[in-house]
């Protein structure tokens, strides 16, 4: 849980210093960008999945 309070607070500072000096946020658009994460998190469990059962 710890987690991911902190990376909701590094993701809500970084949105607020990109606003500040006037630069688009560092991220996708927001479904497509979620939908991404979610992949990539998706591939991560695979991958350690498959590494554990064809050692």
């Amino acid at each position: 849980m710890k987690e991911l309070v902190l990376g909701l607070l590094a993701g809500i500072i970084v949105g607020i210093v990109f606003k500040l000096i006037r630069l688009p946020i560092p991220a996708p658009p927001v479904l497509s960008g979620v939908v991404g994460i979610v992949g990539v998190y998706l591939g991560g469990l695979a991958g350690q999945w498959i590494m554990q059962h064809w050692r």
